[in-house]
């Protein structure tokens, strides 16, 4: 019997897939960046549903990054507000995950006039999220883009 279980636990851990994606977001739709954020989220909720396994990252830069901001309320247009509301409070819930790193570009903060002090305490910064996004790309994961 102990045979059989120890077969069985072989053969399903080698069915077992391991994904690995880098979602990238710098558009500047508040509303298309609001679903990716949820979209993000079901879909590792899909994959580790089928007993499979999930690596992710989740750049910010451009204009995406406007969400990453504590006082956002004030660098967005007032019909932007509840959009970008949601979306972060799906970049918070992502941010508790444990496998997924969440990374804002710090020359886009800069050329959104977004200070480093203002940024989420859960968003990681980066000096250049293009460097990143090589490096995820050079380790293997999928590039999924959202512009």
């Amino acid at each position: 019997m102990k045979i059989i279980i120890l077969t069985l636990m072989i053969f399903l851990n080698l069915q077992a897939r391991e994904y690995k994606v880098v979602f990238d977001c710098s558009s500047s739709d508040a509303h298309y960046v609001k679903s990716r954020m949820w979209l993000i989220g079901k879909t590792m909720d899909m994959i580790e549903k089928k007993g499979d396994t999930v690596k992710a990252a989740l750049t910010l830069h451009g204009s995406c990054v406007a969400m990453v901001s504590k006082d956002f309320d004030m660098i967005v247009p007032d019909e932007e507000v509840t959009e970008v509301q949601q979306s972060q409070k799906y970049l918070k819930a992502l941010s508790k995950r444990k496998n997924i790193s969440i990374t804002v570009c710090a020359m886009s903060l800069a050329s959104n006039a977004i200070e480093q002090s203002e940024v989420l305490p859960f968003i990681k910064i980066s000096s250049n999220s293009f460097l990143d996004t090589i490096a995820y790309q050079n380790d293997g994961y999928a590039l999924m883009s959202f512009k």
